[in-house]
């Protein structure tokens, strides 16, 4: 098939005519640990040298709705992410940081309704107004369940809370956008670059179809849609895998759901490195990958770019390989040149039929998922998490059998490697975070917080939007915890098969 020029529908070639000639991909580098007086620090130095956008890692517990001083929380406070269990946290986090000026990215999804009433409120006590704030939140419960399962209650309650954002944030958020619809994780899980493109669309159709039965219009709540894709090592495949998912999503949101608005057409997406391509063996390997992977990624017209640091298969990184992982996004903006030209490999013979294959096998595979009843029916029988199984055994099979080839994993093998120097977690700063939440919950007005949990607790149960409830929740000083434990209360928990 031939497609029309980058800015024009179905945007195969790139979402506006001119791409990155006029303005460069949003760099952010995800990063949490520790605190948040500690997270804090890591976003100022990267502000300092140059990211144009923060990205926020949150510590398990936070994911899955426990504050740092439960016992569930317990030897995880801190390690994979920042923690989060208050109003007070999210103070700290963003301490000296101007949301007005900044966009953020939230990696949250459980909890994605808490963290974004918390920044909310943190952006009213610097005096910034809901309207003017940017970013993104995860929001995408669904690839959960399917690949991650950081999830606490089942699909039907947690889809009206992702809902109950599209509809506030649509009033009050202009510039938000309401989900990062992930095909990362399907993609780090084990699936292939067409079942990545597939799935993450599957579930795209799921939370339109939500949105528009609870009365929200498409052509508006579309606009603030937004993806998040994997990119990995082949490097023409992943090209075309990106101008596939626009082609798809354009051509799904014109014919499946009647759109008319163009912005609201847009596959708009951040992508990622791929974590797993990291080897914990010959460590600086790991920014060859990474800079194959991120020009894939701006040759494919991303509008966000995270690249990994070579470190991360063995810890959380330090500051100067997250410094050489932004310079690696600098460089290809600044210095490669490939920025003069939207959608540089158009044309080209390979990557043409490469999209057109991709576009191809997705529509099968979407066209399987909508006979099985949709994408939350196909999750609920375990089928598309089969499929990622059976395709991430595959793969390494064919690693183990050099079919193919890591290097320094089963070829160009070195006996010793040198030692690099990593990040240690301090110990002492997670126990400080639990010291500053018990002493937060002791100071604060304790029948405000009952009240307004109780609040929560009468309308859970309603088909009433939660987002307003939770906000004042937060502003008066209810934890993380305690709001996600009264949504436990009235939604339940979901337990996989």
């Amino acid at each position: 098939m031939k497609h029309p020029k980058p800015g024009e529908f179905p945007f195969t070639r790139g979402i506006y005519t001119d791409m990155y000639k006029k303005r460069l991909w949003t760099m952010r580098q995800y990063a949490g640990y520790t605190s948040a007086d500690e997270s804090n620090k890591r976003y100022r130095y990267l502000l300092d040298e140059g990211v144009t956008g923060l990205s926020v890692a949150f510590d398990l517990p936070t994911q899955i709705g426990y504050d740092s001083d439960h016992p569930m929380a317990e030897g995880e406070v801190g390690r994979v992410g920042v923690p989060i269990s208050s109003i007070a946290d999210m103070e700290r986090l963003f301490n000296k940081i101007p949301l007005d000026k900044i966009s953020t990215s939230m990696t949250i999804n459980s909890t994605a309704i808490i963290l974004l009433a918390m920044y909310i409120a943190v952006a009213e006590k610097q005096g910034i107004s809901a309207e003017k704030l940017r970013g993104t939140i995860q929001n995408d419960i669904l690839k959960e369940y399917v690949a991650r399962g950081t999830y606490i209650f089942p699909p039907k309650p947690s889809m009206r809370l992702i809902t109950d954002i599209f509809d506030y944030c649509e009033k009050h958020l202009p510039k938000w956008n309401t989900i990062s619809i992930s095909g990362y994780h399907i993609r780090e899980a084990g699936s292939t670059a067409v079942q990545e493109i597939a799935f993450t669309l599957a579930n795209g159709i799921a939370y339109v179809q939500s949105a528009i039965e609870t009365g929200l219009d498409a052509n508006t709540f579309g606009e603030r849609l937004s993806f998040f894709f994997c990119t990995h090592n082949g490097f023409l495949e992943e090209i075309a895998k990106f101008r596939a998912a626009r082609f798809l999503w354009a051509n799904i949101m014109k014919e499946r759901f009647g759109v008319t608005n163009p912005k609201a057409q847009l596959c708009r997406f951040h992508t990622q490195t791929g974590g797993s391509t990291l080897t914990a063996q010959q460590i600086d390997n790991n920014v060859v990958r990474t800079t194959i992977q991120a020009l894939a990624a701006v040759c494919g017209g991303t509008q966000s770019l995270h690249t990994n640091s070579r470190d991360e298969a063995l810890t959380l990184p330090t500051d100067e390989s997250v410094k050489l992982a932004l310079r690696t996004q600098q460089i290809i903006a600044h210095e490669s040149g490939i920025t003069n030209y939207p959608d540089p490999f158009g044309g080209s013979y390979v990557v043409e039929e490469l999209t057109n294959s991709l576009v191809s096998e997705a529509q099968q595979i979407i066209k399987q998922i909508d006979e099985m009843g949709g994408s939350v029916s196909a999750i609920e029988n375990g089928w598309i998490q089969n499929e990622i199984i059976k395709s991430a055994y595959d793969y390494q099979k064919a690693v183990d059998n050099k079919e193919i080839i890591v290097i320094g994993v089963n070829k160009f093998i070195e006996k010793e490697s040198v030692k690099p120097e990593l990040l240690k977690i301090d110990i002492k700063a997670t126990k400080n975070q639990i010291k500053l939440l018990k002493q937060f919950k002791s100071q604060r007005n304790s029948e405000h917080v009952k009240t307004n949990l109780k609040l929560l607790s009468e309308k859970a149960g309603t088909t009433q939007n939660l987002f307003p409830i939770i906000i004042n929740c937060v502003k008066n000083n209810c934890t993380l915890g305690e709001i996600a434990d009264i949504l436990r209360a009235e939604f339940g928990e979901y337990h996989q098969n």
